[in-house]
Parts: structure tokens; sequence; C-alpha cells
């Protein structure tokens, strides 16, 4: 039975399973095998439940985010103390969220299962991402040659709230990896965007008044260029003058 009220998810995916699969090749079959009893063992020796597992990818629920945390690390510590065939490294994204889902009858039902996906989705191969709720609930509370890294805010696919998102820092372990694979949140800034779009459309007109200058000459001599000239003289000057209005106003 699933365990109900506060649960804390763990997902976990592996990265590069098809280049691993062209490497290993029949072989392949067996790590995969003994990835999942590394996971299961390190998850289920901290009352993890399994809840799904779909071809490299695993699926647990927590009681407890403080054994959620420490299962987590622990795996990633077997998995990279495995010796694994012909030299590999199997790298193991994951992601720890905790909520209040309902149970229903084919599992956990709501927003936090799909928000501990997504976090899991952003993640490369060896990192482990907590979300906010999660990283609150452990904080001062971390297993021993463990820290948190402040990755900030981000959005999350099909999700309308950001998400602050925290990396563990395990001793040992790889700890530097690229930016997360999300849309990081920009700040909206009117002014700045419509100052922005003023000037770029500015340049493109002086720079077609410019391309212009050699024809004009040619056809009609220098008057035609003094006046497309002139006319970007007035543009610029109407421009800057809504910019400064802008700026006033915001």
């Amino acid at each position: 039975m699933l365990p109900g009220g506060t649960v804390t998810f763990v997902f976990t995916d592996l990265e590069g399973s098809t280049e691993l699969l062209k490497r290993l090749g029949e072989a392949y079959a067996g790590v995969l095998a003994e990835h999942r009893r590394v996971l299961r063992d390190a998850f289920g020796a901290r009352d993890g439940q399994e809840i799904d597992t779909q071809g490299d990818a695993f699926f647990f629920g927590f009681a407890s985010a403080r054994d959620a945390v420490a299962a987590a690390v622990a795996a990633q510590r077997a998995l990279a103390d495995h010796a694994w065939p012909e030299g590999a490294a199997l790298r193991v994204r994951m992601s720890l969220h905790t909520g209040e889902p309902v149970v229903g009858e084919e599992g956990y039902v709501g927003i936090d299962v799909h928000r501990a996906a997504r976090i899991c989705a952003a993640g490369h191969g060896g990192q482990v991402l907590l979300s906010e709720t999660t990283a609150a609930l452990v904080s001062g509370a971390l297993p021993a040659g463990v820290a948190k890294r402040d990755l900030g805010e981000v959005r999350l696919k099909d999700l309308d709230e950001p998400e602050h998102v925290t990396q563990l820092v395990i001793d040992g372990l790889p700890d530097s990896f690229p930016p997360l694979r999300v849309d990081r949140e920009e700040p909206i800034d009117f002014g700045d965007r419509l100052e922005r779009r003023i000037l770029e459309d500015v340049e493109r007109r002086f720079e077609q008044s410019l391309s212009g200058e050699a024809v004009d000459t040619a056809k009609a001599g220098t008057g035609f260029v003094l006046f497309g000239l002139a006319n970007v003289v007035l543009l610029v000057a109407a421009i800057v003058a809504i910019v400064l209005l802008v700026r006033l106003v915001l």
C-alpha cells in the first residue's frame, strides 16, 4: 500500500542509455539489471517504496524527506563505486520533491508528481536536485559529507509556477554540471524591452538609408540623400523623447 499524507518523491533516469547500449551491446542488459539492483538496495534500505519503473527510470516514494535524501546520496555513491564492465560509467540524474498527492487506484495523482518528474528531466547524469519544499525540510539535517548548492529559480515545462531548485554536493563525486535544461526566469522590464526594440528599429532604418545613398546619388544627386538623412535625424530625436518619457512614467 502506498504511503499517504506527505510524501517525498524520488525520480531517477539513466543518462546516455542509448550510447551505452551501442557501446556495450549484449552486455547492456546485465548492466541495466545491476543498475536497478543498486538503486533498489539503496532506496529499500531507507524504507523507500518502489512506485514504478520504466526502462532505465525509477519512481520511488518516501514517508520522510531525510530518508529520501540519504537514499539518493547512498545510491549515487554506490553507482560511482561499482565496477561496471569495459570501464563504463553510469550517470543517473535524480530529483526529489515533497508534496501531498492523492492516492488513486493506479498510484499517485497530482501536480506534485509532475513537478518531481520535471525537475528530474531538467538535471544531468550524476546530479541530485531538490525542490524548494524538500530542500527546506532537510535544511540542517543533510547526511555527512553533503552540502547544498542554490541553483536559483527556473521554469519547468507545463507548470505555471517557477521552482527554486537546489543541488546536492556530495563529497568525492562530481559536482560541476552544465546549466539546468530549462528556461530561466527573465525579469519583465517594459521600459528596457521597448527601448531595445526602438533602438533596433533605428539601426535598421539608418542602415536602409545608408544603403540607399549610392542609388539616390546616382539617380537624383545629393538632394534625396540629404532628405533621407534628415528624416533619420528627426526619427532618432523623436524616439529618444519617447524613451525618456517611458523612463519617467515607469
